[in-house]
């Protein structure tokens, strides 16, 4: 497979559901509102989402994917089919005894994660039946990050990256469809969860039967136990997971510093991260998961130097792309942020709040989309532990320069922003000298006149843009429609006028184009 019909695949069904999550949000807005019984929803849904994004998609897809290739390589089919097998084995007993236990534990998991709802003990008792709802979520989707790992090795990267679009749809028909049938109608979302968990883990069972790898449980657990891949991956998982913490108590640590500043800035935040979210779903999440299955392959097969290749590629498409993004999200903040946000209470002063908070992020765009090609270099090859120790030294970092740049520089909310943004520029930086340090990459010939071209394109696209943006305060007194049809026609004049400088300075489609490693 095309690696670049590949990435272009896993955006799509990216961009699909980042719209649709719009629209889901939309929706449970208009049929709920705010109040008591989204606040519980909202908490009772954060856990399993929590644990989903810790475990099932993080920690374990890291491990996993690499075990995986190196069998797939290295091992008769038999063999591999039955790495698979013990895996789903071992996952299926401890995620059924995990929800088991979250479902009895709910109305203390609820205590801990929302103690001030135990004041109202009807607002409490409803978040409880909630999480009990919606706690085996994580069981489906730890079952899907298996089913994905295993299509993704084999080069099947469409329908991993399709799955989240059924969370969306069970979102949206639930809330518009089955809330008169549920007393109280809040609990329509709860089971929209259960229901998008399950249609996720069910239009996996299809893909994986056509390349007979669909796992078979067995219910001789300690065999499935005692088999060394297992324990391989069981072990690699361990740091993974600390790795993977490490973002989430860093967004912990910053909602804790936004909350002392002034009002308003926590929702600043949201809203510049929600614009931030398009590029960095679109290309670095989809990066990394084509990245991962081939240099898992390369290296069980020795292969360095398409290793070194497969790097560079990454690092070349993800600096071609993610540049022009940064500077285009930082020029025309204010008319994204007044076409998508500016109306009803959201005042011209939060447009202008949320645009520093959003120049701010797009200082780091690069650096955490790189982040996402550069760690893979390390967990093809089995080695968690490295990436890890410099997310730890990036967490550091990040609290470091919020204190500096809240305390000493007085950049409120928007220093958060930028301390995020920097910090992952030096995780890129420290990553790179480590696969460098390490033997494992070295440059490619051609990234001088590449980079030069780069820049020269890019400064064409922001000349445009900056001409035909106009004067930024008249966006706020335009209409809706016409913010609307003026950013139709500028964002692909930027786009054009940046892919045609350069075809002009010689670049080709077809320079990119790398094939998946079987």
């Amino acid at each position: 497979m095309n690696l670049l019909r590949a990435l272009a695949t896993v955006s799509a069904m990216t961009l699909l559901s980042r719209i649709l999550g719009f629209v889901r949000d939309f929706v449970i807005a208009r049929a709920f509102g705010a109040g008591a019984a989204t606040d519980a929803f909202f908490v009772a849904f954060k856990l399993p989402n929590l644990l989903r994004r810790m475990f099932a998609e993080g920690a374990f897809a890291q491990a996993f994917v690499p075990i995986l290739g190196q069998y797939r390589n290295n091992s008769p089919v038999e063999e591999t089919r039955r790495l698979v097998d013990h895996v789903a084995t071992v996952l299926s007993l401890a995620l059924f005894v995990i929800t088991l236990v979250g479902i009895v534990a709910a109305p203390v998991l609820v205590w801990v994660s929302a103690p001030g709802f135990a004041a109202d003990a009807g607002k409490f008792e409803l978040t409880v039946a909630l999480t009990r709802i919606t706690f085996p979520y994580i069981l489906f989707m730890s079952l899907v990050a298996l089913a994905g790992g295993i299509l993704n090795t084999w080069s099947r990267f469409a329908l991993p990256a399709f799955t989240p679009v059924l969370l969306n749809l069970a979102f949206i028909g639930m809330a518009l469809l089955a809330t008169p049938y549920f007393d109280p109608p809040v609990l329509a979302l709860a089971w929209a969860v259960f229901i998008g968990g399950l249609l996720q883990l069910a239009i996996q069972i299809p893909a994986l039967k056509k390349i007979a790898m669909l796992p078979r449980p067995t219910l001789n657990w300690r065999a499935a136990w005692a088999d060394p891949g297992v324990r391989r991956i069981v072990t690699l998982m361990g740091p993974a997971l600390i790795g993977v913490s490490v973002s989430q108590v860093s967004l912990i640590i910053n909602t804790v510093f936004a909350s002392f500043l002034a009002n308003g800035s926590v929702s600043w935040l949201y809203y510049a991260d929600r614009l931030m979210e398009f590029p960095s779903g679109l290309l670095g999440a989809s990066l990394g998961a084509i990245l991962l299955p081939s240099l898992s392959r390369c290296h069980a097969s020795g292969d360095s130097a398409e290793y070194g290749k497969l790097l560079d590629w990454g690092l070349r498409l993800t600096l071609l792309l993610a540049v022009p993004a940064a500077v285009g999200l930082a020029l025309l903040a204010v008319p994204l942020i007044a076409t998508l946000f500016h109306h009803g209470a959201f005042l011209a002063a939060d447009v202008f709040a949320t645009r520093n908070a959003l120049v701010a992020y797009a200082v780091g765009l690069a650096g955490l989309i790189l982040v996402k090609v550069l760690a893979p270099g390390f967990y093809a090859r089995q080695n968690v532990r490295t990436p890890v120790r410099i997310a730890l030294v990036a967490l550091f970092a990040t609290q470091l320069m919020n204190a500096i740049f809240i305390f000493g520089c007085q950049l409120g909310h928007a220093g958060l922003a930028l301390s995020i943004g920097l910090a992952a520029c030096l995780n890129a930086a420290l990553l790179y000298r480590g696969l460098r340090r390490h033997g494992i990459y070295a440059p490619l010939p051609g990234w001088l006149p590449f980079l030069i071209k780069l820049v020269v394109a890019v400064a064409v696209m922001a000349a445009t843009l900056w001409f035909g943006m106009g004067e930024e305060s008249a966006w706020l007194q335009k209409s809706t429609l016409d913010r609307t049809i003026h950013l139709s026609w500028l964002v692909p004049l930027g786009a054009a006028a940046y892919f045609a400088t350069l075809g002009l300075l010689g670049f080709r489609l077809r320079d990119f184009r790398r094939r998946a490693v079987e």
